[in-house]
């Protein structure tokens, strides 16, 4: 088997069947399987996968078990060579599934690599980033990120690269993230305590300490729809989103700097919503949305302190 396709899938039955329709059609020559792993969807997904798309090997969970999780109950059971991390609000362009894999047979030392990903509209979407340090969130929350013809104020995001070039870096997106069996094999599976945020930035961590390469090459392209499951999290996207991201520094830096972080991203959010609050004031209904959005945030702001396996 030379590929394994993992999609995870959460209420999304019209995103995934466009994002399989386009997978089968994507395939060409390789030897593939395609699974889908269904987190207790209530839209009739798997339904429509059972009766739209016979090959696809469907895993029904009851409750919804998170992204970490879900891929893993695939990753145990996968036989390709190499496994594909697919969103399912996604659509595969022309060959890159194929491109992608042959690329991966010419660089033994890549453990992990993404592709160009466009948003619908076609424009690029940054995806491919450095790791999220604590000086890079500081960039990021500060807004020097902005000062992007500077290449230190750049480091994180990479908005001046056109992803046309092959590079090394730090994180691969998991929108759409190829990964090597064997290197897998070497540093194991997704850590199931994140639940849907920060578990592939955890991944291509230790990818790279265990000494893979990561790499986002030229080989294609594929659309991020975005708007999937994550648009129906409102306000809790932040928080999790917070807590992922507090968990991933808890765990690679300790306690010291999970503080900081966590000190860092409820500033964030709180200067967020303080300035939305403000705006407000003048009745614009985008102002009011966004100040109830993050008041909500800084009000579950000590529920993104994880709790830790012993």
């Amino acid at each position: 088997m030379d590929l394994s396709i993992i999609i995870i899938n959460w209420n999304t039955s019209d995103m995934l069947r466009d994002c399989l329709t386009s997978v089968f059609a994507g395939l060409g020559d390789l030897r593939a399987e395609v699974f889908v792993v269904d987190n207790a969807s209530e839209d009739g997904s798997q339904d429509m996968v059972r009766a739209e798309f016979p090959p696809v090997n469907l895993i029904r969970n009851s409750d919804n078990r998170g992204f970490a999780a879900a891929n893993n109950q695939a990753l145990r059971v996968a036989q390709g060579k190499y496994v594909l991390l697919l969103n399912s609000d996604t659509l595969v362009h022309g060959d890159v599934l194929e491109k992608s894999c042959a690329f991966m047979e010419t660089r033994s030392d890549v453990g992990v690599m993404g592709c160009r990903v466009l948003n619908s509209d076609g424009t690029l979407q940054m995806t491919g980033s450095g790791y999220p340090s604590l000086l890079n969130l500081a960039l990021m929350t500060t807004g020097l990120w902005k000062l992007n013809k500077i290449a230190f104020f750049d480091r994180y995001q990479m908005t001046q690269w056109d992803r046309k070039t092959e590079r090394e870096i730090d994180v691969v997106s998991g929108c759409y993230m190829l990964v090597r069996r064997s290197a897998m094999e070497d540093v194991g599976l997704l850590d199931e305590g994140f639940f849907f945020y920060g578990e592939e930035t955890d991944w291509c961590r230790r990818f790279r300490d265990a000494g893979w390469k990561l790499v986002l090459a030229p080989v294609g392209e594929i659309t991020h729809l975005g708007g999937g499951s994550v648009k129906k999290l409102n306000h809790k996207r932040d928080v999790m989103l917070t807590e992922g991201t507090v968990r991933l520094h808890r765990k690679h830096g300790g306690l010291l700097a999970g503080m900081a972080c966590w000190t860092m991203l409820a500033g964030f959010n709180l200067s967020r919503s303080v300035a939305w609050s403000l705006a407000s004031l003048s009745g614009r209904d985008r102002a009011r949305e966004r100040a109830k959005h993050f008041r909500r945030v800084v009000a579950a702001s000590f529920q993104t302190w994880p709790e830790m396996a012993q």
